[in-house]
């Protein structure tokens, strides 16, 4: 079977019917995609990994950042914990949430998550605590509540240093979902893992050359979105 898809250059789904339908005199219906469709599923697919990873890294890694800036102690125990995290090869995170969550999607997006916090944590503790001391000595003599402060003070003088970190994790995430094969996730890692099993280069680059176009684009969305969510006098 596999002589027939690497020298026949037929697709491997269409040799496994064919494979069935000699074996037990049974006609397989199997549904074969053309380039553009398998291109949309795995776009899809890994826009999801990424997505859904990196939305519940920035709703976990902000707020720890932010305590930490509050709390030096504290600092030390999460962003200790986060690069403790962030040493742990690809392939070992992805076994050990196996266990835990299982396989496919919930693997994945659980290693990812894990790999996008110490970014974006680290970059929202620096650009806290890098806030200058007279704007705060300013806002304690003003009265400002420490909600308020933070709101319209600090969070806004570190939101170049938040994005920079939440960038980096994206861009990060878009790489390492590529791994997600490996534990039935799909995404752009699907085709490349086919190509390696066949030595078929085409099918490599199916999923390389999307993966590193996709890393591209996040990092050109993150800057442009800078315009918006960082204040004019701050860019």
């Amino acid at each position: 079977m596999n002589k027939r898809a690497k020298l026949d250059r037929i697709h491997e789904r269409q040799v496994a019917a064919d494979f069935l339908s000699k074996a037990f005199g049974t006609v397989a219906q199997i549904e074969t995609l053309n380039l553009s469709q398998r291109l949309r599923k795995t776009t899809v697919e890994h826009l999801r990994l990424v997505g859904l990873s990196l939305l519940a890294a920035i709703l976990i890694a902000v707020p720890f950042g932010i305590l930490a800036a509050r709390h030096r102690v504290l600092a030390q125990v999460v962003l200790g914990v986060s690069g403790v995290i962030q040493t742990i090869p690809a392939f070992a995170l992805l076994a050990l949430m196996i266990p835990l969550v299982g396989l496919g999607g919930p693997a994945a997006i659980s290693a990812l998550f894990l790999y996008s916090l110490l970014p974006i944590v680290r970059n929202t503790y620096t650009g806290l605590t890098d806030t200058p001391s007279h704007l705060r000595e300013s806002a304690l003599a003003l009265g400002l509540p420490p909600m308020k402060r933070l709101r319209w003070i600090e969070l806004p003088i570190a939101s170049r240093a938040i994005l920079a970190g939440i960038k980096t994790s994206a861009v990060i995430n878009v790489g390492f979902a590529t791994l997600g094969a490996f534990v039935g996730a799909g995404g752009y890692g699907q085709p490349i893992l086919t190509g390696i099993r066949l030595a078929n280069t085409g099918l490599i680059l199916e999923g390389a050359i999307p993966a590193a176009l996709l890393a591209l684009a996040a990092q050109w969305f993150f800057e442009w979105s800078e315009r918006f969510l960082v204040p004019a006098g701050l860019r």
